[in-house]
């Protein structure tokens, strides 16, 4: 398949679909020519970057639920349909909605992520991208 038939969260290595903003990441592509998107160059340096942005959202604002996380990332005021996003991140994760996550718990971040990044794309991604993206999270990589 083409890189361009391929999403844009996947064409991009950014499967949670981080916007551009001022913010340089470590693993960002050279040359970024998607205006909205920032664009990397592997799938786990974009899955470090999500990650770190949900530690954040965790240690700093204290949201550990999938419903806090995603009220943040996906909000109604951006247009999202936030309520169906948090319902499809838990079906896809096996996660509750009110569930308390720890950012310890590699297997809850990694299914937080893999399904935040399947209703991001509509593609279930699999392999070892997402967990390398939590371990250079970890290592500050």
């Amino acid at each position: 398949m083409s890189n361009k038939k391929l999403v844009r969260g996947l064409r991009n290595n950014n499967p949670l679909n981080i916007r551009r903003i001022v913010d340089k990441w470590q693993g960002l592509s050279a040359e970024q020519t998607d205006r909205q998107f920032f664009q990397f160059r592997s799938l786990a340096y974009g899955f470090r970057a999500a990650f770190v942005i949900i530690r954040t959202y965790m240690r700093k604002y204290g949201l550990c639920s999938v419903e806090q996380i995603v009220r943040r990332w996906a909000p109604p005021e951006d247009h999202n349909n936030t309520e169906a996003y948090i319902r499809r991140v838990c079906e896809v994760s096996h996660i509750g909605r009110d569930q308390m996550l720890h950012w310890s718990n590699e297997s809850e971040m990694v299914y937080l992520v893999q399904a935040m990044a399947y209703v991001e794309n509509g593609v279930l991604i699999t392999g070892d991208s997402i967990r390398k993206g939590y371990e250079m999270a970890n290592q500050g990589v």
